[in-house]
C-alpha cells in the first residue's frame, strides 16, 4: 500500500509540473504583432532584444528565436526574439578622425547605434580621435546597424630622470640614451679642447642637468674635451 501510494503521489507531481508546461511556438518570419498573439495564447512573454539586418526575411518579422520552437518551458516564460531591419540600406561612414561627440551625432543622423567603445594611449595625438572602426566605412553584408569605435587618447610621455653622464665617455653615454629610446645627444667641445669629438671624448657638462625630469624627444646636450 506504501508503494502504490508513493507511485501516486509521484505520477500526480508529474502531471502538475508538465501541467504547467507549454510548447513555445515556432515564430520565425511572423510579423512582431502576430508572434505576440501566438506567444500571448501559450502564456508566454515575446521580448524583442536585437534587430538584423536580412536579405531573406521582409522587415518587421522574426528572424530568430530563444528557446527554439517546440521547446518545452514554463507558462510566463520569456522568448527572446530578433526583428528583421530588412536588406541593408544604410551606408557605413568613415568616422577615423572625428571626436566622440560628432561621431555619434553622424550614428544618430544616419539611424545607426553605437556600440563598443575603447580606448589607447597615443602619446604623439593632440586630441582624442576616433582611429579605427568596425564594420569599416562603405563594408555591405553587415548584420546589425552597429559602428564599435577605437579613439586614441593624448597619452602622458614617458618621463626620466636626467643621470650624471660627466667623466663618462660620449659613445657609452650616447648608446645608453639610445636604448632608453631618445635621439642622438647634441655634442660640442669645451672651448680649450684641442682634440676632435669621438666616442672617446670625456663629457664635461650636460643640459638637461642631473636630477632634472625629461620626455621622450627631449634634445639632450654634452659639452665634452
Amino acid at each position: 500500500m506504501i508503494v502504490v501510494a508513493l507511485v501516486s503521489a509521484l505520477i500526480t507531481m508529474s502531471i502538475a509540473i508538465h501541467g504547467r508546461e507549454v510548447t513555445v511556438p515556432d515564430l520565425a518570419g511572423q510579423t512582431v504583432a502576430d508572434a505576440r498573439r501566438l506567444a500571448s495564447q501559450k502564456n508566454l512573454q515575446l521580448i524583442l532584444d536585437r534587430q538584423f539586418f536580412s536579405a531573406s526575411v521582409p522587415e518587421g518579422r522574426i528572424v530568430s528565436q530563444s528557446p527554439s520552437a517546440g521547446s518545452q518551458v514554463r507558462r510566463s516564460w520569456q522568448i527572446r526574439a530578433a526583428e528583421s531591419l530588412g536588406p541593408q540600406r544604410i551606408e557605413i561612414p568613415d568616422l577615423t578622425g572625428q571626436s566622440e561627440r560628432v561621431a555619434d551625432l553622424n550614428l544618430r543622423r544616419r539611424g545607426i547605434e553605437l556600440g563598443m567603445v575603447a580606448r589607447t594611449d597615443i602619446p604623439e595625438m593632440a586630441d582624442e580621435r576616433v582611429i579605427a572602426q568596425s564594420p569599416p566605412p562603405s563594408a555591405r553584408g553587415i548584420s546589425s546597424p552597429r559602428i564599435s569605435l577605437l579613439f586614441g587618447t593624448p597619452g602622458a610621455q614617458q618621463a626620466f630622470v636626467m643621470p650624471n653622464f660627466a667623466g663618462q665617455p660620449l659613445g657609452s653615454a650616447t648608446l645608453a640614451l639610445k636604448d632608453a629610446g631618445f635621439h642622438e645627444p647634441k655634442a660640442t667641445t669645451i672651448a680649450e679642447a684641442s682634440s676632435p669629438i669621438s666616442p672617446a671624448s670625456i663629457i664635461v657638462s650636460q643640459t638637461p642637468f642631473p636630477g632634472e625630469k625629461v620626455e621622450l624627444g627631449s634634445a639632450i646636450e654634452f659639452q665634452v674635451k
